[in-house]
């Protein structure tokens, strides 16, 4: 029996989730496996990783074969690093504390890189909203702008008629007792 370590999909249709599976290469894919190893969502920005280190070791030291997706996920994780560093203590090429401190000098700088990578994200993200609140604040400032120019024609407008409009009523006040005048005189 060939066994391999593969994705089962899970999740809704256009938001997959998958799990890391120990299966027997002739179950479909999302059929009958033997061991949950881990799961992967790539929804996440970075993509979010669960696994156990220790049983996907055990599986690729017994013989199962990772798919190519499954094998860049260990090698990020890395589980085939630590594979190859027990083969060279197997070997003899150095003992098990230089395999373990390279290891944990390797998970450093991967750690270090992961929060540089969030790091640059969350910066991005900073640098986008500022500039939209910019342009956002700019198209106020037009808005604004055009608002005031309107109101002060409408202003101006109210101005101009009531200018024609004064001439027009003082001559209708002065001609009006005018004639009251001269009828109060006659009822006398």
């Amino acid at each position: 029996m060939a066994t391999k370590l593969r994705l089962q999909r899970r999740g809704r249709k256009g938001y997959p989730f998958y799990q890391i599976v120990a299966a027997d290469s002739r179950a479909p894919r999302d059929g009958k496996f033997i061991e949950r190893v881990g799961s992967y969502n790539p929804n996440t920005n970075p993509a979010t990783i669960d696994l156990d280190f220790d049983r996907a070791l055990y599986w690729l030291e017994v013989g199962a074969q990772p798919t190519d997706t499954v094998r860049s996920i260990l090698s990020r994780e890395g589980v085939l690093l630590m594979k190859h560093l027990k083969g060279g203590v197997k070997k003899g090429a150095f003992d098990e504390a230089t395999a373990t401190q390279k290891f944990e000098a390797w998970k450093r700088d991967q750690q270090a890189g992961l929060q540089a990578e969030k790091d640059k994200a969350r910066e991005a993200a900073k640098a986008e909203a500022k500039a939209r609140l910019e342009a956002e604040k700019e198209v106020n400032k037009a808005k604004a702008e055009e608002v005031a120019k309107k109101k002060a024609e409408l202003a101006a407008a109210n101005a101009e008629a009531a200018v024609e409009d004064a001439p027009a009523e003082e001559a209708a006040v002065e001609e009006a007792p005018a004639e009251e005048a001269p009828a109060a005189e006659s009822a006398e």
